[in-house]
């Protein structure tokens, strides 16, 4: 029984309604996507907590604060299949609720827990009337072009051959433990919990993110793997933190490393593997390879098991592989090369090096911020004539937002945006200008934007 929490599901703002049906009893009749061939499936290992509890019934399956929970445990609450969509904060209800949907077989939609109530819908909204394809397992939101909210549709087949493409590089150990840190409304959090689920093996799971708890756990449940972003190894570094023997790899993705961190970090033993990854391929698509001794000079690693990847004519990464997306909600199938909007290079090893953005997208704290959006909202304001948000490098969160206004006066615009934007897309300082600078056809000239900021931060 889980006392003293509410249950995730249906909440303010989150109508689920015809968001009901299961995978099970869906027609493929006029879904945009088509099944995947029934042998393919017959096939491959399922997500599902019944097996896991009929294979290791008192096995350890998920630690949550002071409560523990085998897979026998797991699979009893997770018999009654959430509303949907669901909050998804980083509470046991969360991974129950995914668990329950997975065996349900109906689609998971995770909401990110930082959202505001106009966040939520128009993200509703953007998935359509809900006709989604009959494999659809999860539907996890990414930012669209302009900012709007995507919701990118993942089988199971591809949860199942994303998580395989991970274990084959690290390898699983009997006593392994993965302590989960990473949202579970973004793909990285929640492959940790399908990974280990696939194989077995524990999750630890951290309410939020913080230096010394984040330590704590790690040496007191003798955490052996985990997954950060830049942001969160670097608080970690700034307390001088020193892995305990038992911690054979963090894997580190959602950002770009600066080298000068991942030098520190070997320096003190971290055992960090840099990964790429994109929500559209269900989580990691490089990873540098278990084993080898920790070097900023091999980039984000080689392609994992299964995954095709090629750097186009014009520096685009684009992949392909058994893990890619059905597609977008409300949008026609992913067919042939998928491209990421990165730009990045191949060494002579096959070796995967991240150059930066194709379009103007901010990366800050391991959060993708599209500056379009932002800008949007701070146009909202009366006194607000234009605005431009730009990205500018910064030692904690890789990138910080940062916005260039032209105003009637200086409006509060913290305050305006409070109940518009998550926190993480607010900026982080407003500087006000007689007039922003722009091109001959009279759009905003970003990058001179960008320059200017550098200048007067």
């Amino acid at each position: 029984m889980l006392c003293g929490h509410r249950l995730l599901g249906r909440g303010p703002g989150c109508p689920g309604g015809r968001w009901g049906a299961s995978r099970g009893h869906r027609r493929a009749r006029g879904c945009s996507l088509g099944r995947r061939p029934p042998a393919t499936m017959a096939r491959m290992a399922r997500l599902s907590i019944r097996e896991a509890a009929r294979e290791r019934p008192t096995g350890l399956a998920l630690v949550a604060g002071e409560g523990r929970f085998t897979f026998e445990a797991l699979a009893r609450l997770a018999a009654v299949p959430p509303a949907r969509p669901v909050v998804a904060e980083p509470r046991v209800e969360t991974v129950v609720a995914l668990l329950a949907a997975l065996e349900a077989r109906r689609p998971f939609l995770p909401l990110h827990p930082a959202w505001t109530q106009a966040e939520r819908r128009r993200y509703l909204e953007a998935l359509g009337d809900g006709k989604l394809p009959p494999e659809t397992a999860l539907v996890v939101p990414t930012s669209g072009s302009g900012g709007r909210p995507k919701g990118v549709l993942l089988s199971e087949a591809a949860l199942v051959a994303s998580a395989e493409a991970s274990s084959a590089n690290l390898g699983w150990q009997e006593d392994d433990r993965w302590l989960l840190c990473l949202p579970l409304a973004h793909v990285g959090g929640l492959s940790v919990v399908l990974r280990c689920l696939l194989a077995r093996r524990a999750v630890v799971l951290l309410p939020r993110f913080e230096p010394h708890p984040f330590a704590e756990a790690v040496r007191c449940h003798r955490v052996t793997l985990t997954s950060l972003v830049p942001t969160q190894l670097r608080r970690l570094l700034e307390i001088d933190w020193r892995p305990p023997a038992h911690l054979r790899a963090v894997l580190l993705g959602g950002a770009s490393a600066p080298p000068e961190l991942l030098r520190t970090a070997a320096e003190r033993a971290i055992p960090v593997l840099t990964t790429y990854g994109a929500t559209e391929m269900a989580s990691q698509v490089t990873t540098q390879r278990y084993g080898t001794p920790p070097d900023p000079s091999q980039g984000a690693g080689p392609p994992l098991p299964g995954v095709k990847l090629r750097i186009a004519e014009d520096g685009a990464i684009e992949v392909d592989g058994p893990m890619k997306m059905l597609g977008y909600a409300g949008a026609p199938p992913a067919r042939g090369w998928l491209r990421t909007g990165d730009l990045g290079r191949l060494d002579a090893q096959g070796r995967l090096h991240v150059l930066g953005r194709a379009d103007a997208m901010i990366v800050s704290g391991g959060e993708n911020v599209h500056p379009e959006e932002v800008e949007a909202a701070l146009l909202a304001h009366p006194k607000v004539r234009g605005a431009c948000v730009v990205g500018l490098p910064d030692p904690e969160w890789g990138q910080r937002v940062v916005a260039a206004v032209e105003a009637d006066g200086r409006p509060d615009l913290a305050g305006f945006l409070r109940e518009r934007l998550a926190g993480h897309k607010r900026p982080k300082a407003y500087h006000f200008v007689a007039a922003l600078p722009r091109t001959p056809s009279g759009k905003v000239a970003r990058t001179a934007v960008a320059r200017l900021l550098s200048r007067t931060r």
